[in-house]
Parts: structure tokens; sequence; C-alpha cells
């Protein structure tokens, strides 16, 4: 994960309410076995229609929404399956945020875990943000900071909480392993007192292994 304190980036809208992460990144587009790829499946049926063909309406494919990185959400974004690739192809494509009211929690957490920022404000303050959005005729420049949780537009300034952990996370750039290699001393110490106090319940797999072969 990248160091982020701050993402300056250009907003727009998707007004969809439970949007799920089969609408994120449909089922045809999870068959590979790493993480590539996937930005061609990122909103695939907003994008394209059942021919494959591209939707002039939707925004991203409007040439005037080309730099947007942050997306303005409905509520319940990210809902249903635990699909970890949703997240992984909104980077792909580009974003670095997500703003609304509610997340799905599972995808929350595969969101903030990979740097991916979700920001929760109050559905009423989301509403000011999109109607700013609406009204700018082109991505609306947003500010965001994550340390001092703040979202910050030209007509705006709210802020957003944030756990202490995801944070850290975001300004030091970890991962959920970078973040508990950082207690890997104390994770060290705590294995030797453990095994020194029940030292014949270490390893007991291999061991097993070991004397039925």
């Amino acid at each position: 994960m990248l160091k982020q304190s701050h993402i300056q980036g250009h907003a727009a809208t998707l007004r969809i309410a439970n949007f799920d992460t089969d609408q994120v990144m449909p089922k045809q587009f999870l068959r590979g076995i790493d993480k590539s790829g996937l930005k061609e499946g990122l909103f695939y049926d907003l994008r394209f229609d059942e021919f494959g063909k591209i939707r002039a309406d939707f925004f991203l494919n409007q040439p005037a929404y080309s730099q947007t990185d942050v997306l303005l959400a409905g509520q319940n974004y990210g809902c249903g399956s635990s699909r970890e690739h949703a997240v992984w192809g909104m980077q792909q494509y580009g974003f670095k945020a997500v703003i609304a009211s509610s997340f799905g929690e599972i995808f929350y957490s595969n969101a903030m875990g990979n740097g991916l920022l979700l920001v929760v404000l109050p559905e009423e303050q989301v509403q000011a943000l999109m109607r700013e959005a609406e009204g700018n005729g082109k991505p609306l420049a947003i500010d965001i900071d994550i340390e001092k949780s703040l979202v910050q537009t030209l007509k705006h300034q709210f802020s957003f909480s944030i756990s202490t952990r995801h944070r850290r996370m975001f300004l030091e750039g970890l991962d959920v392993i970078g973040l508990s290699l950082k207690y890997k001393p104390q994770i060290e110490d705590f294995a030797r007192k453990h095994w020194g106090a029940q030292p014949w319940v270490k390893d007991i797999a291999i061991s097993t292994r070991k004397r039925l072969a």
C-alpha cells in the first residue's frame, strides 16, 4: 500500500442505493487466478449494454469524467457477496475513495485493508456533495484529509470518523499483514511464553503426522 495522508481527486455521483458487489464486479470477471484484468469488469452492466456496446449516457464513458477517482455513492454501497475483486477492480480503474452514508460490512473491511478509502458521512451530507457534483457539469474537485478526517470541496467541509488502526494503515502505507508485523517482537515474545508454558501442544499436527507415517 502507498502512504496516503491526502487524496486530492475528482468526484462523480452514482445514485444507486444497495449497489452490490456483483454490480461492482460481475461474476464473469472472477474466473482468473490473480488480480489482473479486473478494470474491464468494473460496473460492466452500467458501462455496456447487453450487446457489449458502450452506454454513452453512463458518466464513466463520457470524456469529461475520465479523471473521476472518487465516487459519491448511494447508501449500503458494496453489499452482497464478499468478493475482494470488487475492491481490486475499483483500484485498477483508478478509484481512490468512495463516499457514502453506509457500506456493506465485508466490503468496508476489504476496501480499507487494500488501501481503497471508504468515507462514511451522514446521508444529508452525502446528498449535499452529490448536488454540488451534479451541478458542476464535470468531476467535482475534492480533497480528503485522512490525517485530519476532513472532506473538503469548494462549497462544503465535513468531518468523518476513521479508526486509529485504519488511519495508521493509510498514513504509513501498511496492509493488514504489514500492520501485524509492526508487532512482531510482541508476537514472538507471546509465542515463546505460550510454548514454554505448554510445550506439549507445539507443532502437534506435524508431530502427529510424523508419528503416523
